[in-house]
């Protein structure tokens, strides 16, 4: 499936991704700003692991971002169990040549609207390490709020951080702006 935009789409990631992912990915600068399932260095291997466990779920919950047919980045949604089955946490990734773009901002949108409209979620949401000061401000554009700050939550480089987490939510009114701007398809 892929979910289309003005200035990108979202689709299943393919073998022929494998190097652009080792490129983007073996970059200290997006090691730092997400989880350690993400090794460092990243190679070859890693590429096709990914791949294969991003093509593996139905509904899709990982998409490669591309822009202009080429790959540059990452975002996935992942649908919670039990009392939580409503709620999807999202997270992402954009190669560092491609850093403030709108880029992610426009995935999100996208993520958004599939998460609600074809998941059926009522809550999405998404952490941030307290260092990260872009990735909040792009959630925040693309219309999260900042739901709670979880102290020293995360070890990530050898030191604890906060992890700031940012919710948006199906009905609430003055967040009901992702389902108008999104020029959205399915192809």
């Amino acid at each position: 499936m892929d979910l289309v935009s003005a200035d990108l789409k979202l689709r299943s990631f393919l073998k022929e991704d494998a190097d652009a992912l080792v490129k983007l990915c073996n970059n200290i600068n997006i090691w730092r700003n997400i989880r350690d399932a993400l090794p460092h260095p990243y190679q070859l291997s890693d590429a096709h692991n990914f791949i294969q466990l991003a093509t593996s779920k139905t509904p899709q919950e990982i998409f490669a971002i591309d822009k202009k047919n080429e790959l540059v980045g990452c975002i996935g949604i992942h649908p919670q169990d039990d009392v939580y089955r409503f709620s999807a946490e999202i997270g992402y990734w954009i190669g560092e040549p491609y850093w403030g773009q709108g880029l992610a901002t426009a995935a999100l949108q996208l993520i958004i609207n599939y998460g609600f409209e074809t998941l059926g979620m009522s809550k999405l949401y998404a952490g941030c390490f307290e260092f990260n000061k872009a990735s909040q401000k792009v959630l925040v554009k693309a219309g999260f709020r900042r739901e709670a700050i979880l102290k020293k939550a995360v070890f990530k480089n050898d030191s604890f951080y906060d992890e700031i987490r940012y919710a948006i939510f199906r009905d609430d009114d003055e967040n009901k702006r992702w389902a108008k701007t999104l020029v959205i398809g399915q192809i």
